[in-house]
């Protein structure tokens, strides 16, 4: 009822930029409208766009252009997902099958381009330099999040120092440039526009957090997606980094050996130990600092539904089980 009540603070502007989005993935070339379409629909939570319609309103912005934005940061989106599931040859996303699974890596990787470039299109039709500045500084730190997951693949010795740099470039960076390019579409204030980039990059640190946890104690229908995926691609998270250095040394050599070849021979051994080191907690409260730490940046904001709207968002991240 909760994130019902955050989607009902925006549903006639959300459902605009659904259409938008739909309109503007026209083609003249039906296979990059056809896959385009296929990941766009295929039943995501559509949280980044959220986050510029409730932060844009939030700091006051009471004209359209903002439906554009959203759209545009659901396009980045969508395009980091295509490329992420190439580079990770995943074959399930949300409970269907990948784009690449489908249609191949290179069809993947084009509409994945393709996207990015009608991204930028509609970014300059917004003409604002400071977005832009935003939006392509934001792109850039993504892709180094995503070269910096890849080298530490099956690296049983990354720290959570760097872990957590990882997350932040590769998850939530685009969190935080929604709600702040929001803010500087709503011309808000120097205080506003830093708390409202804050609350965003929170979080996204509060919601990948989950997601590690999910991982490991999640249901595989609700997340539409394996337990234990991200250990059967070699993906140090912090569930295994702090039971590997808090377990015992036979449980901290599994966990190492399981991370350096992958697969999932190793998943109910380390399904249990990752419970009792308390690994899967200690993640949780991470979680839940990040999120109160987000929610915190909203104080100078004035009360209105949209800020209501944010402060309940700080909760259903760390309260959801998909």
């Amino acid at each position: 009822m909760t994130a019902e009540r955050i989607y009902d603070t925006v549903a006639d502007d959300f459902s605009r930029v659904n259409d938008l989005i739909i309109k503007r993935l026209s083609s003249d070339v039906p296979l990059v409208e056809k896959i385009a379409q296929y990941i766009i629909e295929s039943g995501g939570k559509r949280l980044r766009p959220l986050l510029v319609l409730l932060s844009s309103q939030a700091a006051g912005y009471d004209q359209s252009d903002h439906l554009k934005l959203a759209a545009v940061i659901e396009f980045l989106h969508t395009a980091t997902l295509l490329h992420d599931d190439v580079v990770d040859t995943s074959d399930m996303r949300r409970g269907r099958s990948t784009a690449n699974a489908r249609w191949g890596n290179a069809p993947s990787v084009l509409v994945g381009d393709f996207l990015y470039a009608r991204a930028f299109e509609m970014m300059v039709e917004l003409k604002s330099l400071p977005i832009m500045d935003v939006l392509s500084h934001a792109t850039a730190v993504i892709a180094e999040g995503e070269v910096m997951q890849l080298m530490n693949v099956k690296n049983p010795d990354l720290t959570e120092e760097q872990y957590m740099k990882v997350i932040h470039n590769k998850t939530a960076m685009l969190f935080e440039a929604a709600s702040h390019t929001g803010a500087l579409l709503a011309n808000a204030s120097d205080q506003h526009e830093r708390a409202l980039r804050d609350y965003g990059k929170h979080l996204g640190l509060a919601f990948q957090l989950v997601d590690d946890v999910l991982d490991y104690r999640g249901d595989a229908e609700a997340m539409g997606k394996n337990v234990g995926d991200d250990l059967a691609e070699g993906k140090t998270t912090l569930p295994l980094i702090h039971a590997m250095a808090n377990g015992e040394e036979e449980e901290r050599q599994l966990i190492r050996q399981a991370i350096r070849k992958g697969g999932l021979d190793d998943l109910p051994r380390i399904l249990e130990i990752v419970e009792t080191s308390g690994a899967l907690e200690y993640t949780m409260q991470r979680a839940r600092a990040e999120a109160a730490l987000a929610a915190k940046q909203l104080s100078c904001l004035a009360a209105s539904p949209h800020k209501e709207a944010l402060e309940l968002l700080t909760e259903v991240a760390v309260a959801r089980v998909s």
